[in-house]
């Protein structure tokens, strides 16, 4: 066990919209170390969100991923041989990483020509509360709900 709690880094805000969230999105999507691309497709799907919105493409961005971010989890705990999906809510940080990574994972999944053409896609579908990121969302509370039952395993 660590003898003292890992400080926390804190990120540089990113050049164009001098905004943290920003460069973490990128820094998740971000592949072999390529930072400048991934800062180019970020910025090329935020222009296109821009194009079919007509809105500012950070601030539709900013609520697609509010839309994805879930409130609660279940995890697995086992109790007296039997595995049990207990629902928790989740620490702030840890929703957005969430959010982030599932906003990044199915707009890979999407089929269109590039990148920022399918991450453009993903955005303003979440931003309409539709998509595959918000359905994981919906499903992640569904779940929740269900297990409601066993909520009072909680650690």
């Amino acid at each position: 066990m660590r003898k003292s709690r890992a400080k926390k880094r804190y990120l540089a805000p990113d050049p164009k919209y001098a905004d943290q969230l920003v460069t973490k999105f990128v820094n998740n999507m971000m592949w072999n170390g390529k930072k400048s691309v991934a800062y180019k497709i970020f910025y090329d799907a935020i222009d296109r969100v821009s194009e079919i919105t007509n809105e500012d493409g950070h601030q539709v961005w900013k609520k697609g991923l509010s839309n994805v971010v879930p409130e609660v989890e279940v995890r697995s705990r086992r109790i007296g041989g039997a595995t049990f999906q207990i629902p928790t809510e989740i620490r702030q940080d840890r929703k957005v990483s969430m959010g982030i990574k599932w906003l990044i994972l199915y707009a890979r999944k999407r089929n269109g020509k590039s990148m920022a053409e399918k991450l453009a896609a993903e955005i303003v579908a979440a931003s309409r509360k539709e998509g595959a990121a918000y359905k994981k969302r919906e499903d992640t509370h569904r779940m929740a709900e269900a297990n409601k039952a066993f909520s009072h395993f909680r650690v």
